[in-house]
């Protein structure tokens, strides 16, 4: 039976839903008032715009080597130092901005630290996670750490960082860094040990062990099936969503705050996918899960393609919301089911370093595609990489893999001798 509240969960998930919901809200809240900002500081395009470069920087840099750290120490404890790294840079940073020291070097510098600090604390949370809720609650547990994030990041915290941020430029960046002290204690009183290798073996150099991670996950069919789909849809996606204010005011004949609710489209899709999408899931199978997820993929790069209806976009944003969920409750519930403890940190890692890869050349390519061949090119290019997707994988997401992946426990580490840093 499936649980129908995040209480059914345990407590130890509690707190961390708590923690990550609690975190989500002060991240989102300094997301928008990092370019405010910079925008009072200079009105340079390029440096306006290096704050994206800054944000996705670090999860190319520190995806692999996060994922091996937090397979060699206590993940719990990782989460809480990461944390309260974080609250020392944000208030370092609030602190100089009510004495007028503060400038846009030193945002970029607190930036990059905290964008560090999230990609080693999520694959820990995510590394984590397996051992906090049982096997048959991963899924209801991914939907309600989704559906935290959505609503605290891309639904509360926007509108409220906007707003204190006007009262004091120095309040969101303050608040961010009460956040991650909240999410500290609250990680703190999580009970037990997260460790995911022995305290007694021998240490191998970070090379051979991203190494081993990058091996297990393509020795894996489903698994590296999937992995490879977020970095190449991805890829698409951002490109996509690079331009789309420009296909909104320029083809859809929409203003800033129809802009905005395409996006809202898009963040009410993810609630609702997130919230019920282990039921969903269950009714259709993972397998279907997968597969209809492919087809919405689809037809979201065709609504933007061939349509002028603000309707018919907003629909297939909603819908590609509710895809979205439900791809990541599954994708993360199958991975945390099938990789073997001690591997958690370092295929998580692997996961999220071609996801973010996918996401910074998406978002290169996408305004050169539309600027070379036109504002609709992007949209259709991710038409027919979408549906080459679906040719190549609809069998690899056969219902007795899938069945087989829900049915079996994860294997145990391959065993690899072990040499010294």
């Amino acid at each position: 039976m499936t649980a129908t509240g995040s209480e059914r969960l345990g407590g130890r998930f509690a707190r961390l839903l708590a923690a990550s919901t609690t975190s989500a809200l002060g991240s989102g809240m300094a997301t928008v008032a990092a370019p405010l900002y910079v925008a009072s500081q200079t009105d340079d395009p390029l440096t306006v715009s290096a704050g994206a470069a800054v944000a996705w920087l670090p999860w190319l840099l520190f995806s692999l080597p996060g994922g091996v750290l937090a397979d060699r120490v206590d993940r719990r404890r990782l989460m809480i130092a990461v944390d309260w790294v974080r609250v020392a840079a944000l208030a370092a940073l609030a602190a100089a901005i009510v004495t007028d020291r503060a400038g846009v070097a030193l945002l970029y510098a607190v930036l990059f630290v905290v964008n560090a600090g999230e990609v080693v604390f999520r694959t820990a949370a995510q590394a984590v996670l397996p051992a906090v809720v049982p096997r048959s609650r991963l899924e209801r547990a991914n939907g309600w750490l989704g559906a935290g994030t959505t609503v605290m990041h891309n639904m509360v915290a926007g509108p409220l960082g906007g707003f204190l941020f006007v009262v004091a430029a120095a309040i969101p960046f303050g608040v961010n860094a009460g956040t991650y002290a909240l999410s500290a204690l609250l990680v703190g009183l999580m009970a037990g040990s997260y460790r995911g290798t022995s305290k007694t073996g021998g240490r191998r150099s970070v090379r051979a062990e991203v190494a081993e991670g990058f091996r297990w996950l393509l020795s894996h069919r489903l698994l590296r099936t999937m992995t490879l789909l977020i970095g190449l849809l991805n890829l698409t996606l951002t490109a996509a969503l690079a331009v789309l204010v420009l296909l909104a005011t320029q083809r859809l004949g929409l203003g800033s705050v129809g802009y905005g609710a395409l996006f809202t489209c898009l963040a009410v899709g993810g609630l609702l996918g997130s919230v019920v999408g282990d039921r969903l899931v269950a009714a259709v199978t993972a397998t279907w899960t997968i597969r209809i997820g492919l087809l919405i993929e689809a037809g979201l790069h065709l609504a933007l393609a061939a349509s002028r209806s603000a309707v018919v976009v907003g629909v297939a944003l909603f819908a590609f919301g509710v895809h979205g969920a439900l791809w990541n409750m599954v994708a993360n519930s199958l991975r945390q089911r099938l990789t073997p403890s001690a591997l958690q940190g370092r295929v998580g890692s692997t996961t999220l370093f071609i996801a973010a890869g996918g996401n910074c050349l998406g978002a290169l390519l996408g305004g050169v595609v539309a600027a070379r061949f036109g504002l609709t090119a992007p949209y259709w290019v991710g038409l027919v990489v979408a549906l080459a997707v679906i040719a190549v994988t609809w069998r690899v997401f056969d219902r007795a893999t899938v069945a087989a992946a829900y049915a079996d426990p994860a294997p145990a580490a391959p065993e690899t001798p072990a040499t010294i840093a």
